[in-house]
């Protein structure tokens, strides 16, 4: 995962994932990236042992130290955050190799590689809005025109980063373009406005498959088009509508082919606009919204899915 010491407590998912690990028993091996690596084909890392708190001053404690092959372990939590660049592909290789040696890795390191946030969307064209992807900015001009009100992003940020709406005869059309592809160097996404962003981006999260029955909607501050809470959105927990739950289902069984036990996925209206495999997030708000423990139902799930 990021730093501990930086997480913010009272919404981090990796930390109520946590503290349900030691509410079971389980002894906690806590790694960063540049922690792990690889030793004559194996992997290794550096580990810190952890006790947690569920306080939102003082939230862990470091116990012991020291290095241990990653096959030693029972099961891996990928919970770093994007961007998803190199070193990131990097530690999947290296993860997979722990992998290979019997070790449950959450997600799957071939499926995180695999599975960009936004590109995944493609599996289900069924269940998104119109969608367009290219460098060219010819071509996203004209799906601007065809379309008249459109987001645009690119495929590798997260928190609402470089997300812009444009309506056909906006001036900055092009410098916007220019801007998010990085002058053409880029690969950018552009989907169809949605307008009942209005009334919330929700995220749903899924385990092994199966949806939470709730959903969080983030509704974006006066003046903003983006439901990402990083970009100031409040939050509403709500239950799942039969949209919601029909769009659950028509993905729940590739995802768990992919071996992606847990999943966020942004919807939009009748929607899904992202597939969020790398660190999900919403637990502790759906939790305390709902008086529920998701991280319990996942580490039902783990525990299902360790190898005997």
């Amino acid at each position: 995962m990021d730093p501990i010491e930086a997480i913010k407590p009272w919404k981090d998912s990796s930390l109520a994932m946590l503290l349900e690990a030691q509410a079971r028993g389980w002894q906690i091996f806590y790694f960063q990236l540049s922690d792990i690596f690889l030793d004559n084909g194996i992997a290794m890392g550096q580990f810190k042992t952890l006790a947690l708190y569920d306080d939102n001053e003082h939230w862990f404690d470091y116990g012991d130290a020291g290095d241990c092959r990653l096959s030693d372990l029972d099961v891996i939590l990928m919970r770093k955050d994007p961007p998803f660049d190199l070193e990131y592909i990097y530690c999947t290789y290296m993860l997979e190799q722990a992998e290979e040696s019997g070790v449950l890795v959450v997600n799957k390191p071939a499926s995180l590689r695999d599975c960009n946030e936004k590109l995944f969307t493609r599996v289900f064209p069924e269940c998104c809005v119109d969608t367009l992807v290219s460098r060219d900015a010819a071509i996203l001009r004209g799906f601007i025109e065809q379309h008249r009100d459109i987001i645009i992003k690119p495929l590798d940020g997260m928190g609402g980063q470089s997300i812009f709406r444009v309506q056909a005869g906006d001036p900055n059309t092009n410098a916007i373009i220019e801007a998010v592809s990085k002058h053409g160097q880029s690969q950018t996404m552009v989907q169809r406005y949605i307008p009942e962003i209005r009334d919330g981006d929700k995220r749903i999260l899924l385990i092994d498959g199966v949806a939470i029955p709730y959903a969080l909607a983030r509704l974006p501050a006066a003046g903003e088009n983006r439901g990402n809470i990083a970009a100031g959105a409040s939050t509403r927990g709500q239950p799942l509508s039969e949209r919601d739950q029909w769009l659950c289902e028509q993905i729940g069984a590739e995802l768990r082919r992919r071996g992606l036990l847990f999943v966020g996925i942004d919807v939009i209206g009748d929607y899904i606009t992202e597939i969020n495999v790398t660190s999900p997030t919403g637990v502790r708000e759906l939790d305390s919204d709902f008086d529920i423990n998701i991280s319990a139902d996942l580490f039902e799930c783990i525990e299902q899915h360790l190898p005997v």
